[in-house]
This record gives structure tokens, C-alpha cells and sequence, in this order.
């Protein structure tokens, strides 16, 4: 079972959807399964037999507020209700009230008081909880807040999930501070400069070859943003966006030349203001 805290989900939200399923299919090697219900199409993305993530259409309304496509997280909960409560008590918007999906999950989709946006998710099927090993491919190994005060997006965040400080780092740019759930490192956040409009998270998925994966992102339609670049352990990444925009990362191994770790938050994609900007 999962516990309360960790992320246990993750969707793609976009315009186009077979595009979508054609572009992330190649790129991460992913199967995919039809589990639309009338009126509402839906993908599940696999590794294996196991569903990893979804994908789904930006709602009309959504697309008339202004609303981009994105990838959105959904955190275990043991109480959406109460969670969704406390999100509205502490400064939070709550976009969409907590909600059945019978037989699957009860959810709630919020901002937070910087307006990056995230979901709450109590799960009724063991298909939406994540895999206790956060470097298996296929998956999401590394969770980023680009926050407008990561202080105290950090405090409203542990009044939601529990979630408390790990290790800290400090670069050219300021503090880049780990947090952890459970006790289990699983993301870092930061300020973002000045120049970036809207606080939002992204997702780092693990892959094989950064190389291999960085030439599928180009050859499917989608850019690279930044990378790679050498963070610690050995691994590379890269920051990306889907052909409709929304944006990525890669997380995976190469053979080249290193580069600073603080590449990480600091070179100019690490500011780059297409994050997630869902209009509800």
C-alpha cells in the first residue's frame, strides 16, 4: 500500500490526444491501453502489464480559460476530503472538488498559494499506486516544485502531505532543497528567478539511454529544452516539451563529458515558463 504522501499518479492532460499517445509511446517505450468510458476518452500508459500513467483531453472549458497542455501529479491521501479541506484553509484553491471515479479512486485537483497546480488522490485500485522503486523505467524518478518561495511552499506542503526537508544544495542561484516523504527522498524545489511567470511542477521519467531518448523527442515533433545534463549518481537529464507543449523530463545514463550538477536548476530551461498553467 501506498503511504500517505508520496505521488501515486500521473496524467498528461493535452490537446490532441492520439498525437500525444503516438509521440510518448516511442519516446518512453510505453504500451497503451483503451480505457475511455462514454464520453470520456482515457489512455493508460503500461510498462509491462502495469499501468504507470494516463492521458486525456484539455476539458473545452479548460481550453476557453487559456488552459495549456500538461502533466499533472496526484498525491496519496488517506482523506481527500479533509486534505482538499485543509488545501482551502491554508491558502490553496481547490479547481476541482473531491469526485468519484467508481471503483477506481476518489480525487480532488488543486493549486497551491503559489498557483502551482497538483491532485489528491485516494485509490480504490492498486493499478494507480506507485511503485515503491522510483528508478524502475518507465516512471516518474524525480518530482521538481519551481515555486515563487520555496520556503513556503515547502511549510504549506508539509501541512498537506507531511512532507519535511532532506538535503539541501546551494548553487549560483540560490537553494535547492530536497524534501521527503515517509523518509524516502522523492523531489527537490526552488525559487524560480523573476523572469519565469508561474510557479508549476515537473516530472523526470527514468529511461535507458538520455541520448537515444533525446533524438525520439526531436524526430516525434517535441523539443529539448535543456540537457543533458550530469546530475549526482551518474545520471543525465533533460528537459523537454511534447509536440502539444506540454512539458517534461528524462532522467537516464549516457558517456559523455560532465557537466555541473547545479545545471540542473540554474541554465536557462530551469526558468522557462511553460509549466503547467492549467485554467480550471
Amino acid at each position: 500500500m501506498v503511504s500517505h504522501g508520496h505521488f501515486a499518479w500521473y496524467e498528461l492532460i493535452t490537446t490532441d490526444i492520439k498525437a500525444a499517445k503516438a509521440f510518448y509511446t516511442k519516446v518512453m517505450g510505453w504500451g497503451a491501453l483503451d480505457a475511455s468510458a462514454p464520453g470520456r476518452a482515457y489512455i493508460l500508459f503500461t510498462v509491462g502489464q502495469l499501468p504507470v500513467c494516463g492521458l486525456m483531453g484539455l476539458p473545452e472549458a479548460a481550453k476557453e480559460m487559456g488552459g495549456k497542455p500538461c502533466w499533472v501529479g496526484y498525491v496519496r491521501v488517506s482523506d481527500v476530503d479533509a486534505a482538499a479541506e485543509r488545501v482551502g484553509r491554508l491558502g490553496g484553491a481547490v479547481r476541482i472538488p473531491p469526485t468519484d471515479i467508481p471503483n477506481v479512486s476518489r480525487f480532488a485537483v488543486f493549486a497551491d498559494p503559489q498557483s502551482a497546480t497538483l491532485a489528491l488522490l485516494t485509490s480504490l485500485s492498486r493499478d494507480h499506486e506507485r511503485p515503491a522503486e522510483m528508478s524502475a523505467p518507465g516512471r516518474v524518478g524525480w518530482h521538481e516544485l519551481v515555486a515563487a518561495d520555496w520556503e513556503q511552499a515547502l511549510a504549506f506542503y508539509g501541512e498537506i502531505f507531511g512532507w519535511q526537508k532532506a538535503s539541501i544544495n546551494q548553487g549560483v542561484m540560490g537553494i535547492y532543497q530536497l524534501f521527503s516523504a515517509g523518509g524516502q527522498t522523492i523531489g527537490g524545489m526552488f525559487t524560480k528567478p523573476p523572469t519565469t511567470p508561474d510557479p508549476f511542477w515537473l516530472y523526470y521519467f527514468n529511461i535507458d539511454d538520455i541520448d537515444a531518448a533525446m533524438k525520439r523527442v526531436v524526430a516525434g515533433g517535441g523539443q529539448i529544452l535543456e540537457g543533458a545534463v550530469e546530475v549526482p549518481g551518474g545520471s543525465w537529464i533533460a528537459r523537454c516539451t511534447d509536440p502539444q507543449g506540454a512539458m517534461f523530463a528524462l532522467e537516464g545514463k549516457r558517456s559523455h563529458h560532465p557537466v555541473g550538477y547545479f545545471e540542473r536548476v540554474t541554465s536557462g530551461s530551469a526558468s522557462d515558463p511553460r509549466g503547467c498553467r492549467w485554467s480550471w
